[in-house]
């Protein structure tokens, strides 16, 4: 099992930034990759951004150049950030961390809310 708990939510005017932390515990050297991704109201979940164990990144198109993602690891947490840059307000959304690990099976945290404002 995987814990993992996301802060760094709220709200922010148009072309503000935001960091999200996830901070993942339990049997975390299991986990091959942890990302990030979105839900806003009316839509489907989306992949936001994604880094693997060995450091490769996958961004979704609308958030490339604005967002960077990246890790950080303890002998009993590992944790996974997301720099947000000039944002829109088409960014609001509700922000999950997820954790991939070997096997194929997800995590998710409870998730965070992501409001950019006008």
């Amino acid at each position: 099992q995987v814990q993992l708990v996301e802060s760094g939510g709220g709200l922010v005017q148009a072309g503000g930034t935001l960091r999200l932390s996830c901070v993942g515990s339990g049997r975390i050297f299991t986990i091959f990759a942890m990302g990030w991704y979105r839900q806003a109201p009316g839509k489907e979940r989306e992949l936001v951004a994604r880094i693997t164990n060995d450091g490769r990144t996958t961004y979704l198109d609308s958030v490339k150049g604005r967002f960077t993602i990246s890790r950080d690891n303890t002998n009993t947490q590992s944790m996974v950030y997301l720099q947000m840059n000039s944002l829109p307000v088409e960014d609001t959304a509700v922000y999950h961390c997820n954790a991939i690990v070997y096997g194929a099976k997800n995590y998710w945290g409870q998730g965070t809310q992501v409001t950019v404002s006008s």
